[in-house]
Protein backbone atom coordinates (compact mmCIF):
# COMPACT_ATOMS: atom_id res chain seq x y z
CA UNK A 1 0.00 0.00 0.00
CA UNK A 2 1.27 3.48 -0.94
CA UNK A 3 2.00 5.01 2.47
CA UNK A 4 3.35 8.27 3.90
CA UNK A 5 4.40 8.90 7.51
CA UNK A 6 3.59 12.27 9.10
CA UNK A 7 5.60 12.56 12.30
CA UNK A 8 6.64 14.95 15.04
CA UNK A 9 10.33 15.85 15.12
CA UNK A 10 10.34 15.13 18.86
CA UNK A 11 10.54 11.41 18.07
CA UNK A 12 12.82 11.70 15.03
CA UNK A 13 15.62 9.57 16.50
CA UNK A 14 13.27 6.83 17.67
CA UNK A 15 11.25 6.76 14.46
CA UNK A 16 14.36 6.61 12.30
CA UNK A 17 15.71 3.75 14.42
CA UNK A 18 12.43 1.84 14.07
CA UNK A 19 12.38 2.45 10.31
CA UNK A 20 15.92 1.13 10.00
CA UNK A 21 15.31 -1.97 12.11
CA UNK A 22 12.20 -3.09 10.22
CA UNK A 23 13.44 -2.02 6.78
CA UNK A 24 10.58 0.40 6.20
CA UNK A 25 10.89 2.58 3.08
CA UNK A 26 7.96 4.94 3.64
CA UNK A 27 8.79 8.63 3.15
CA UNK A 28 8.46 10.85 6.23
CA UNK A 29 6.97 14.34 6.49
CA UNK A 30 8.33 15.97 9.65
CA UNK A 31 6.31 18.46 11.69
CA UNK A 32 8.08 21.01 13.92
CA UNK A 33 7.98 19.92 17.55
CA UNK A 34 7.55 23.46 18.90
CA UNK A 35 3.94 23.50 17.70
CA UNK A 36 3.01 21.27 20.67
CA UNK A 37 2.83 24.37 22.84
CA UNK A 38 -0.01 25.68 20.67
CA UNK A 39 -2.47 22.83 19.96
CA UNK A 40 -4.63 24.99 17.71
CA UNK A 41 -1.62 25.93 15.58
CA UNK A 42 -0.52 22.29 15.51
CA UNK A 43 -3.98 21.22 14.36
CA UNK A 44 -4.00 23.89 11.65
CA UNK A 45 -0.54 22.84 10.45
CA UNK A 46 -1.45 19.15 10.39
CA UNK A 47 -4.68 19.71 8.47
CA UNK A 48 -2.88 21.92 5.98
CA UNK A 49 -0.31 19.17 5.37
CA UNK A 50 -3.03 16.51 5.13
CA UNK A 51 -4.88 18.58 2.54
CA UNK A 52 -1.77 18.78 0.36
CA UNK A 53 -0.95 15.08 0.46
CA UNK A 54 -1.83 13.20 -2.72
CA UNK A 55 -1.13 9.91 -4.49
CA UNK A 56 -1.17 7.88 -1.27
CA UNK A 57 -3.61 5.32 0.06
CA UNK A 58 -2.58 5.62 3.69
CA UNK A 59 -1.03 8.09 6.11
CA UNK A 60 0.55 6.91 9.34
CA UNK A 61 0.31 9.77 11.82
CA UNK A 62 3.09 9.41 14.39
CA UNK A 63 1.47 11.69 16.94
CA UNK A 64 -0.44 11.32 20.17
CA UNK A 65 -3.57 13.31 20.98
CA UNK A 66 -1.27 16.24 21.89
CA UNK A 67 -3.73 18.50 23.70
CA UNK A 68 -6.53 17.33 21.39
CA UNK A 69 -4.70 18.79 18.40
CA UNK A 70 -5.82 15.82 16.29
CA UNK A 71 -9.51 16.31 17.10
CA UNK A 72 -11.17 17.66 13.95
CA UNK A 73 -8.55 16.40 11.51
CA UNK A 74 -9.87 14.87 8.29
CA UNK A 75 -7.87 12.86 5.76
CA UNK A 76 -9.39 13.85 2.39
CA UNK A 77 -8.75 10.87 0.11
CA UNK A 78 -6.81 8.28 2.11
CA UNK A 79 -7.11 6.45 5.40
CA UNK A 80 -5.16 7.65 8.42
CA UNK A 81 -3.83 5.60 11.33
CA UNK A 82 -2.51 6.93 14.64
CA UNK A 83 -1.75 5.44 18.08
CA UNK A 84 -4.11 5.54 21.05
CA UNK A 85 -1.75 7.61 23.20
CA UNK A 86 -2.06 10.97 24.86
CA UNK A 87 1.39 12.11 23.70
CA UNK A 88 4.78 10.94 22.45
CA UNK A 89 5.94 10.09 25.97
CA UNK A 90 3.37 7.30 26.25
CA UNK A 91 4.37 6.12 22.77
CA UNK A 92 8.04 5.90 23.82
CA UNK A 93 7.25 4.15 27.11
CA UNK A 94 5.21 1.49 25.30
CA UNK A 95 1.79 1.95 26.91
CA UNK A 96 -0.24 4.08 29.26
CA UNK A 97 -0.01 1.32 31.86
CA UNK A 98 3.77 1.48 31.72
CA UNK A 99 3.68 5.27 32.01
CA UNK A 100 1.51 5.10 35.11
CA UNK A 101 3.80 2.49 36.65
CA UNK A 102 6.87 4.65 36.08
CA UNK A 103 5.18 7.87 37.18
CA UNK A 104 4.44 6.55 40.64
CA UNK A 105 2.31 8.31 43.21
CA UNK A 106 4.53 11.38 43.33
CA UNK A 107 4.37 12.19 39.63
CA UNK A 108 7.16 12.13 37.06
CA UNK A 109 8.00 14.73 34.44
CA UNK A 110 9.40 12.83 31.45
CA UNK A 111 11.88 14.05 28.89
CA UNK A 112 13.93 12.77 25.95
CA UNK A 113 16.61 14.10 23.62
CA UNK A 114 13.88 15.15 21.22
CA UNK A 115 12.22 17.13 23.99
CA UNK A 116 15.51 18.82 24.87
CA UNK A 117 16.16 19.79 21.25
CA UNK A 118 12.67 21.07 20.45
CA UNK A 119 12.28 24.71 19.48
CA UNK A 120 10.33 25.49 22.64
CA UNK A 121 10.22 23.52 25.88
CA UNK A 122 9.72 24.22 29.54
CA UNK A 123 13.47 24.23 30.25
CA UNK A 124 14.03 27.00 27.72
CA UNK A 125 11.08 28.88 29.21
CA UNK A 126 12.52 28.48 32.70
CA UNK A 127 15.88 29.90 31.62
CA UNK A 128 14.14 32.84 29.97
CA UNK A 129 12.13 33.43 33.15
CA UNK A 130 15.35 33.54 35.18
CA UNK A 131 16.78 36.17 32.84
CA UNK A 132 13.60 38.21 33.01
CA UNK A 133 12.50 37.87 36.64
CA UNK A 134 15.58 36.62 38.47
CA UNK A 135 16.23 33.18 39.95
CA UNK A 136 14.32 33.61 43.22
CA UNK A 137 11.06 34.70 41.61
CA UNK A 138 11.38 32.12 38.83
CA UNK A 139 11.89 29.33 41.36
CA UNK A 140 8.68 30.36 43.12
CA UNK A 141 6.79 30.36 39.82
CA UNK A 142 8.07 26.96 38.76
CA UNK A 143 7.55 25.42 42.18
CA UNK A 144 3.86 26.00 41.44
CA UNK A 145 4.17 24.69 37.86
CA UNK A 146 5.80 21.48 39.13
CA UNK A 147 3.87 21.08 42.36
CA UNK A 148 2.43 17.76 41.15
CA UNK A 149 5.84 16.34 40.21
CA UNK A 150 8.57 14.84 42.36
CA UNK A 151 10.82 13.24 39.74
CA UNK A 152 12.42 14.07 36.42
CA UNK A 153 12.44 10.89 34.34
CA UNK A 154 14.89 10.71 31.42
CA UNK A 155 13.68 8.08 28.95
CA UNK A 156 16.39 5.81 27.55
CA UNK A 157 15.05 4.68 24.17
CA UNK A 158 18.30 3.31 22.75
CA UNK A 159 18.02 5.57 19.71
CA UNK A 160 21.01 7.74 20.68
CA UNK A 161 23.87 7.98 23.17
CA UNK A 162 22.10 9.05 26.33
CA UNK A 163 25.38 9.73 28.11
CA UNK A 164 25.82 12.87 26.00
CA UNK A 165 22.72 14.35 27.68
CA UNK A 166 23.09 13.17 31.26
CA UNK A 167 24.94 16.25 32.52
CA UNK A 168 22.32 18.59 31.08
CA UNK A 169 19.34 16.59 32.33
CA UNK A 170 20.85 16.34 35.82
CA UNK A 171 21.22 20.11 35.82
CA UNK A 172 17.58 20.51 34.80
CA UNK A 173 16.46 18.23 37.63
CA UNK A 174 18.57 20.17 40.12
CA UNK A 175 17.29 23.56 38.96
CA UNK A 176 13.66 22.43 39.06
CA UNK A 177 14.11 20.75 42.46
CA UNK A 178 13.15 17.29 41.17
CA UNK A 179 14.58 13.85 41.87
CA UNK A 180 16.54 12.44 38.94
CA UNK A 181 16.01 9.05 37.33
CA UNK A 182 16.83 7.31 34.03
CA UNK A 183 13.92 5.15 32.86
CA UNK A 184 13.74 2.40 30.20
CA UNK A 185 11.91 3.28 27.00
CA UNK A 186 11.05 1.29 23.88
CA UNK A 187 10.44 1.72 20.16
CA UNK A 188 8.24 -1.37 19.89
CA UNK A 189 5.01 0.66 19.84
CA UNK A 190 6.41 2.72 16.96
CA UNK A 191 7.30 -0.46 15.09
CA UNK A 192 3.73 -1.72 15.46
CA UNK A 193 2.47 1.64 14.20
CA UNK A 194 4.60 1.25 11.06
CA UNK A 195 3.84 -2.38 10.30
CA UNK A 196 0.42 -3.24 11.69
CA UNK A 197 -1.79 -5.10 12.19
CA UNK A 198 -3.49 -2.15 13.89
CA UNK A 199 -5.33 -3.52 16.89
CA UNK A 200 -8.17 -1.05 17.67
CA UNK A 201 -7.20 -1.23 21.34
CA UNK A 202 -3.87 0.41 20.44
CA UNK A 203 -4.55 2.29 17.20
CA UNK A 204 -7.26 4.38 15.62
CA UNK A 205 -8.08 4.15 11.91
CA UNK A 206 -9.86 7.02 10.17
CA UNK A 207 -11.33 6.35 6.74
CA UNK A 208 -11.11 8.83 3.83
CA UNK A 209 -13.34 11.85 4.38
CA UNK A 210 -14.05 11.02 8.04
CA UNK A 211 -13.30 13.50 10.81
CA UNK A 212 -11.49 12.61 14.03
CA UNK A 213 -13.88 13.10 16.95
CA UNK A 214 -13.67 12.40 20.67
CA UNK A 215 -15.66 9.22 20.11
CA UNK A 216 -12.64 7.65 18.44
CA UNK A 217 -10.87 7.38 21.79
CA UNK A 218 -13.50 4.88 22.92
CA UNK A 219 -13.11 1.14 22.63
CA UNK A 220 -15.29 -1.02 20.43
CA UNK A 221 -17.39 -1.96 23.46
CA UNK A 222 -18.14 1.69 24.22
CA UNK A 223 -15.83 1.91 27.22
CA UNK A 224 -12.95 4.33 27.60
CA UNK A 225 -9.72 2.78 26.42
CA UNK A 226 -6.90 2.56 28.96
CA UNK A 227 -4.84 5.01 26.95
CA UNK A 228 -7.76 7.41 26.68
CA UNK A 229 -8.18 7.18 30.45
CA UNK A 230 -4.49 8.04 30.76
CA UNK A 231 -5.19 11.20 28.78
CA UNK A 232 -7.97 12.17 31.16
CA UNK A 233 -6.00 11.32 34.30
CA UNK A 234 -3.00 13.36 33.16
CA UNK A 235 -5.16 16.47 33.06
CA UNK A 236 -6.63 16.11 36.54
Amino acid sequence: MNTLIVACQTIEDELNKAIGEIGCNYPVLWIKSGLHLQPDSLKECLQCELDHISNVEQVILAFGYCGNAIIGLKPPTYRMIFPRVDDCITLLLGSCKRRNELSGDGGTYFLTKGWLESERNIWIEYQEAVKRYGREKSEKIYSIVFKHYQKLGVIKTGAYELENYLEKTKKIASELKLQYEVLPGTIEYIKKLLTGPWDPREFITINPGETVTMEYIYDVDGQLSKNAQCTIDSKL
